[in-house]
């Protein structure tokens, strides 16, 4: 299997048939397994073999199929599936870490993961430092001795700084410190951050890998030994897991990612590239275009980069919702990776939790609008993204 190239994992790897033969993958939707003797229930819960199963908090064979499939297409020993992708955050972070740890954290992130590392593992004791993740003497400066994990996301949402993985990854392994990458705006097609330096990456799978709007989920990636003494223990007896019938929803979702991914990536590139010099924008923010300030680094580590792109409009916040409500093909929601076109206002959504001066700090201004590409024809939405400017 380490033969196969991406589309083919992504169709056959970690199958698992019944006596049946079924094609599609059976859904195991069940929350406990029987045993043959109470013998072998005891033999169970001292130590699961491979192929064995105790209740679907700690594991159920569709699932199991979907962190095979998902851990063989990332190179990662092993894979833990989660209920959503804040849950593969937090999960990934707190299962780690204890009082008096120290945490190193780009600034630019997702709303919930900043209130992840700002409010709750504060409030346990936790320090967290936050830098500008761009910036390398920054991470060199607050990684110290006693840093127990970093955390980035590797393309921000939604300003998209692409942060150089395997630089900070170098800082932070000088000091043993565990690197966790939040990889979803990279996509798992077109980014291999474990061959880059990360120790741990997440997924929120409601994003690409389901890719169809119908489902939570999330994934965490890396060594076994972290994935199962680490991981699991914490979020089998938290709650933290993926249902079955989402693990099954997650498997459709990837034989097509990688179709959909590549067709969405392109449609972002044709249209950062029609709008690059549009008079009516502030900026176009899309790593794939010259203008972008880590646009090398970017083609240096992504095979594209991403399926999503940002419009600063002039005018502010009420230019933007001008644009927002005069689109036609694209819808207004807060999700991305969809095969649906999504457009979203930051300012008063996703990152509405922080305050002007947070903001502002971040590159998130009343202008800004999130574009999330979708399946459709690119001329359409490029036309479409065109007459709405046309509106403002």
């Amino acid at each position: 299997m380490s033969d196969w190239q991406t589309r083919t994992k992504l169709v056959h790897a970690g199958t698992r048939r019944s006596q049946y033969g079924e094609m599609s993958e059976a859904i195991f939707l069940t929350q406990g397994f029987a045993y043959d003797s109470a013998e072998q229930a005891e033999a169970r819960f001292i130590e699961a073999g491979p192929d064995e199963f105790i209740y679907a908090r700690y594991g159920n064979p569709t699932v199991r199929m979907f962190e095979d499939r998902i851990a063989a297409l990332e190179g990662a020993e092993d894979a833990f599936a989660t209920a959503s992708g804040m849950a593969a955050v937090s999960g990934a972070l707190t299962a780690m870490l204890k009082t008096g740890d120290h945490v190193v954290s780009s600034r630019a992130l997702f709303g919930s993961c900043l209130y992840i590392l700002e409010d709750i593992l504060t409030r346990f004791g936790v320090e967290v430092s936050f830098v500008d993740g761009t910036d390398l003497n920054q991470w060199r400066d607050a990684i110290r001795r006693d840093t127990r994990a970093v955390f980035f996301e590797s393309m921000s949402n939604p300003t998209l700084e692409v942060i150089d993985t395997p630089r900070v990854a170098e800082l932070a392994h000088k000091v043993g410190a565990t690197v966790i990458v939040d990889n979803v705006f990279a996509t798992p097609v077109f980014s291999r951050a474990l061959e880059q330096g990360a120790d741990v990456v997440v997924y929120s799978a409601t994003k690409h890998i389901d890719g169809q709007g119908r489902a939570l989920g999330g994934v965490i990636l890396g060594r076994r030994d972290y994935i199962r003494k680490t991981v699991e223990p914490y979020l089998k007896h938290t709650g933290g897991s993926m249902s079955p019938f989402t693990g099954w929803l997650m498997l459709k979702g990837l034989e097509t990612m990688d179709l959909r991914v590549r067709a969405q990536a392109d449609s972002a590139q044709a249209m950062a590239e029609a709008l690059q010099w549009d008079a009516r924008l502030e900026r176009v923010i899309f790593p794939g275009i010259e203008q972008h300030p880590q646009h090398v680094l970017a083609t240096a580590l992504y095979e594209k980069p991403g399926t999503v792109l940002s419009l600063d409009i002039r005018g502010g916040q009420a230019a933007a919702f001008r644009f927002l409500n005069a689109l036609k093909i694209m819808t207004i929601s807060n999700n991305l990776g969809d095969a649906k076109s999504i457009v979203t206002h930051p300012a008063t959504t996703t990152h509405q939790r922080l305050s002007d001066e947070q903001r502002a700090k971040l590159g998130i201004t009343p202008g800004l609008v999130r574009v999330s590409l979708g399946i459709e024809a690119t001329d359409d939405l490029i036309a479409d993204v065109k007459q709405a400017l046309d509106a403002v």
